[in-house]
């Protein structure tokens, strides 16, 4: 019968606590500062453990290799979204101004929403929001953000978050469910990402040349609606219209009424958008 060889039968006993360490630490934010197989041997010193340094340093080695963190594929489940922000250049009256634009995509069908505003700020972010929803026809369930000061003002433990008083009143209105991904975890909302590159390179290029951001913002609205015509690869021959249809089954009904993005805020400093 074959045993174990001498190296791995004193370190097995270990191998989850060290496994752990370094769950632990890939968690982490501050990258900087990380437990070093030297540092991991010593702990388990302290544990009992009574094997040479490089039999720690290899069981490192061989739990990094076998560990590294695996992107699987996103849920699908119709009915969810997620959100985030990219960054483009566009002419205004022939001069060359930074734009933010909001993106708001559906994992399921990846119908997207894009508005372009001169910056980041709380009002941007909730019109975008209010105008997404009208040109789906509906309320996703549940929508994916990362760590925006324009929605939380303090992250607390996992992928719980306190929310801006601006932002519990559009959840309030709408009544879907926001979840926040873990700091620096772009797998965690990938679909929305694959999105701002895609509005980036075909959206906006060649650099749009347009008065104001009422007619941006209706060049992009365009843009989205003839999209939803495209045929997503590994979705048979369905457009992403179609898939749209299966979104809208598992999503939330709009409101009676129009959220007040306005309602209590600042304006945003030269934020450009209806009759403003």
């Amino acid at each position: 019968m074959r045993t174990k060889p001498p190296q791995q039968s004193m370190i097995a006993p270990y191998v989850d606590h060290i496994k752990s360490i370094i769950e632990a630490d890939s968690e982490s934010d501050n990258k900087k500062q990380y437990h070093t197989a030297k540092k991991i041997w010593e702990i388990l010193q302290s544990k009992g453990f009574t094997g040479r340094y490089t039999i720690v340093k290899d069981a490192v080695r061989q739990i990094k290799a076998t560990s590294k963190e695996v992107f699987m594929p996103l849920s699908q489940k119709p009915g969810q979204a997620q959100v985030d922000f990219g960054y483009a250049v566009v002419k205004f009256n022939g001069i060359l101004k930074k734009i933010t634009f909001f993106v708001m995509s559906l994992v399921h069908s990846d119908a997207m929403f894009v508005m372009a505003s001169p910056r980041e700020c709380t009002e941007a972010f909730l019109e975008a929001h209010v105008w997404a929803f009208e040109f789906f026809g509906f309320v996703p369930t549940r929508i994916s953000y990362d760590n925006t000061r324009t929605a939380i003002s303090k992250i607390l433990t996992g992928h719980k978050r306190k929310h801006t008083r601006e932002f519990k009143r559009l959840i309030s209105h709408y009544l879907f469910e926001p979840y926040f991904c873990n700091v620096r975890r772009p797998n965690e909302k990938g679909v929305v990402e694959g999105s701002v590159k895609y509005v980036r390179l075909n959206f906006m290029v060649p650099v749009p040349q347009v008065k104001d951001y009422d007619e941006l913002n209706k060049l992009l609205r365009d843009c989205c609606q003839r999209d939803l015509s495209r045929i997503l690869r590994g979705k048979g021959t369905l457009t992403k219209q179609q898939l749209l249809a299966e979104d809208k089954v598992s999503s939330l009904a709009l409101p009676d009424s129009r959220f007040d993005y306005r309602d209590g805020i600042y304006v945003c400093k030269q934020y450009i958008s209806g009759s403003l």
